[in-house]
Parts: structure tokens; C-alpha cells; sequence
């Protein structure tokens, strides 16, 4: 038994996810603000990944959040840029405008600026959504990270996530 679960323990997550998404014939389009693209330039170092990734945004700004995707502004307003409810709409919005059938949103603090008494760095919230579901979460990252370290460790637990996802609906 343990030689059958040996290959998925040393199998990168990328690849994971890829296998999940070819096996469930799985459009994934992204829109990345604190991540920067990382997601989207970790997923697409797996050779054929175009059959797999369909579009993907890098929606720093609030404006492209807003103009991209469809994010509401009163959202932004209620609930700040960095919450759940705008990661939400953020995946909901590249549903309901592009031709994916899976979506993943990031918005979050890297670093070392921009944290608020309630928003620390460190800091992301994540949203993955299907025509069905829409799944957010919040994760804390150590706040002394480098900016360049705190973006790979928010891909890495955006990639937890969705495999969690990926596992629990496909």
C-alpha cells in the first residue's frame, strides 16, 4: 500500500493540480494581486499546461479589479480590498466574464508596507469558484517574511487549497 501513495507524496503540487485538472477536463483562469502572477507562472512551468490554463489576470490595482472582473466598488468600500468577500467576487467575476470552469483569486499584503491594524502583512485571502461552489479562505503568513518569500509562501498555501478543492469536488 505505501508503495502505491509513494509517487503522490514526492509529486510536486503543480503537478498534482495539473493531473486533477486534465483528468476533470478543467479550465482554470486566474487573477493574482499580492501573488503578482507567481500562481500563474508556477502552474504554467508544467509542460502542456495550456491545456489546462485558459486566462490569467494580474489585478493589482483596485481599478483592474474592478474594470477585469467586475468586483464590485461598494465591496471594496464595505469590506477593504484585502477580504474575502472581494477575493470572491474576483473568481466569481472571471467565471461570469471569461470562458473558464474554474477560477482562483488572490488579494492580499506581502509587504513590508500596506498592513492596517486589523489587515497584518502577511495576510491573504483566496477565493476558488466552479459554476457551483464558491470556497474563500484566510491565511496568516509569518508577517517578518521577505516580500519575495511571503508571495511564495501565499502560492503555496493557495496550491493546498486548491487541491483540497479539487479533491473534495472533482
Amino acid at each position: 500500500m505505501f508503495c502505491n501513495i509513494l509517487p503522490v507524496l514526492f509529486m510536486s503540487k503543480e503537478k498534482r493540480i495539473a493531473k486533477h485538472l486534465i483528468r476533470n477536463a478543467l479550465k482554470l483562469s486566474t487573477a493574482e494581486s499580492c501573488t503578482g502572477g507567481l500562481i500563474s507562472s508556477r502552474l504554467t512551468d508544467m509542460s502542456g499546461s495550456s491545456v489546462y490554463i485558459f486566462q490569467n489576470f494580474v489585478t493589482y490595482a483596485n481599478k483592474a479589479k474592478v474594470d477585469l472582473l467586475g468586483v464590485n466598488e461598494n465591496t471594496i468600500n464595505k469590506y477593504g480590498v484585502v477580504s474575502k468577500e472581494v477575493a470572491a467576487e474576483m473568481a466569481q467575476g472571471l467565471l461570469k466574464r471569461y470562458d473558464c470552469t474554474l477560477a482562483l483569486a488572490t488579494t492580499g499584503i506581502a509587504g513590508p508596507l500596506g498592513a492596517t491594524e486589523d489587515k497584518p502583512v502577511g495576510l491573504i485571502c483566496i477565493a476558488i469558484a466552479d459554476r457551483n461552489i464558491t470556497k474563500t479562505y484566510s491565511y496568516k503568513a509569518n508577517p517578518l517574511l521577505f516580500r519575495r518569500i511571503m508571495k511564495y509562501a501565499f502560492s503555496n498555501k493557495v496550491f493546498d487549497y486548491l487541491i483540497d478543492f479539487l479533491q473534495e469536488n472533482y
